[in-house]
């Protein structure tokens, strides 16, 4: 058995108390070391349709990046997300975000234990902060998506 289990195999995760979480909007989790942001095809559709792009071919081969069967939103050289920007530090699909960013913070690695998340909360800003969420809440949020 692991370490640390993932929290669906707890019947009382140590945050069944809830956790306080509040976008401060910095851009940080848009920002940093090279990663993915991993996206499906109705997300895909949002972002074009948002950004007035309506050849998805086009799109993708600007904005996307397939890594084996999974595609990812690509980044900047500097590991910033394709959509964020430096000026204003502002994400400038936020209103069709992936999954992965709706979600945030709430994933199994950051929930995986007291200590992840604390780690979590020394990375962002606004986690341990703001509104308290559920554990229900938590629990529908992390199943969104594996991250």
């Amino acid at each position: 058995m692991p370490e640390n289990p993932p929290p669906e195999s707890s019947p009382d995760p140590w945050y069944r108390k809830g956790l306080r979480f509040t976008c401060t909007q910095c851009g940080d989790c848009c920002t940093g070391a090279p990663g993915y942001v991993w996206v499906n095809q109705a997300e895909i559709e949002a972002i074009a349709a948002l950004v007035g792009e309506s050849d998805l071919e086009a799109f993708e081969k600007q904005y996307v990046r397939r890594i084996g069967i999974r595609k990812s939103l690509r980044e900047f050289s500097n590991g910033d997300c394709v959509f964020f920007d430096g000026q204003t530090r502002r994400c400038l699909v936020y209103q069709a975000r992936p999954r992965q960013c709706r979600t945030w913070p709430f994933w199994d690695s950051n929930l995986r234990s007291e200590q992840t998340w604390k780690e979590t909360c020394e990375v962002c800003p606004g986690s341990g902060t703001g509104r308290l969420y559920q554990l229900e809440e938590i629990e529908k949020l992390r199943k969104v998506i594996r991250v």
